[in-house]
């Protein structure tokens, strides 16, 4: 099924069952006011919503409404947390060729992982708003899974079992602010600002034969400025599948319902399928031609993140941002 939370009832939203094809959308409040209180009571609350979904896409919903993905949060409107993996290993090997800096053999053994701010995300037809553009401003095509309660310690196999949805994340990056705060020791803070998520998150079974229960073999497709920019396939070159980066995170923590864990950029070895990010092509150019060509967003500027199924109908529906100059103070 599919799920969103329209920008109604408060910061948590208004649960909304999608319909397939995401034109119609039905709140759902005797099931769950929220998606968080869904993913909280889950054991009955998934039946309840999944007997709505077969009814919208029946045309049997009493009370069905146009769904509009401007109207959207993110599915989660802030979650209690958000770690975003670096699975696609080929992609921090170029990162680290292009600065001329060795690959730690344990990278390929050894998830990275950060944990980001999830107090607020970005609805996904919101604008990404920066300070400044000389920060550096990048997009980050990402798929992520949301979790169910995950025991500490739970093994990658037993974690297959904990993913619940799947959704797209523009995981906004600040490049030029990177390098200090690095270096510092202590991880990313001000160069990740809130991160943006598609319309919808779906269950696994929406993706058929494309979900192998740890990875989605499908392309990300990634327009910048109405061009073009990439198309790597998700399920191509993931050095950690999501039930192994769940299992990282949870080595010495529990997890709680609500949990959306990222992918990290989606990258492939074949440079042919282009790139889900500015920093890696800039990278490529770099490694090419000694120094970079392709700038980093300015205000104006619009991405968008989508991925199709092998019918080429949308799955989760768009994310759809353009950079706006932050106007307050």
């Amino acid at each position: 099924m599919k799920l969103a939370s329209l920008k109604q009832g408060g910061r948590d939203g208004t649960l909304v069952v999608v319909s397939r094809d995401l034109t119609r959308c039905q709140p759902v409040p005797a099931i769950a006011s929220t998606l968080q209180a869904a993913l909280d009571d889950w054991k009955n609350a998934a039946p309840r919503l999944a007997e709505v979904y077969a009814a919208i896409n029946n045309h049997g919903a009493r009370h069905a409404e146009t769904f509009d993905p401007r109207l959207c949060h993110s599915p989660l409107p802030r979650a209690y947390q958000w770690a975003d993996g670096s699975a696609y290993v080929n992609h921090v090997e170029l990162v680290r060729k292009a600065r001329g800096a060795d690959m730690p053999a344990e990278f390929w053994t050894d998830p990275l992982m950060y944990q980001g701010g999830s107090d607020s995300f970005v609805g996904p037809t919101d604008p990404m708003v920066v300070r400044d553009e000389a920060w550096g401003i990048d997009f980050e095509a990402e798929v992520a899974v949301v979790t169910d309660d995950v025991p500490m310690g739970a093994a990658s196999a037993d974690c297959r079992d904990h993913i619940r949805l799947l959704m797209l994340v523009n995981d906004v990056s600040l490049r030029n602010l990177i390098p200090a705060e690095l270096a510092k020791g202590f991880g990313f803070l001000q160069s990740k600002p809130a991160s943006a998520f598609s319309p919808v998150a779906v269950t696994p079974d929406e993706l058929g034969e494309a979900w192998d229960g740890g990875k989605v073999h499908l392309p990300l497709v990634v327009h910048l400025n109405e061009c073009l920019f990439g198309r790597p396939n998700a399920g191509v070159d993931m050095t950690f599948d999501f039930p192994q980066l769940i299992s990282h995170l949870a080595k010495t923590r529990d997890l709680v319902a609500g949990s959306i864990i990222g992918s990290g950029t989606v990258s492939n070895v074949d440079r042919s399928t282009g790139s889900g990010c500015l920093a890696e092509k800039r990278c490529l150019e770099t490694i090419a031609d000694g120094k970079p060509k392709t700038p980093f967003m300015k205000f104006g500027d619009r991405v968008r993140i989508e991925m199709f199924d092998a019918g080429g109908t949308t799955i989760f529906g768009a994310i759809d941002q353009r950079v706006e100059a932050c106007t307050g103070g």
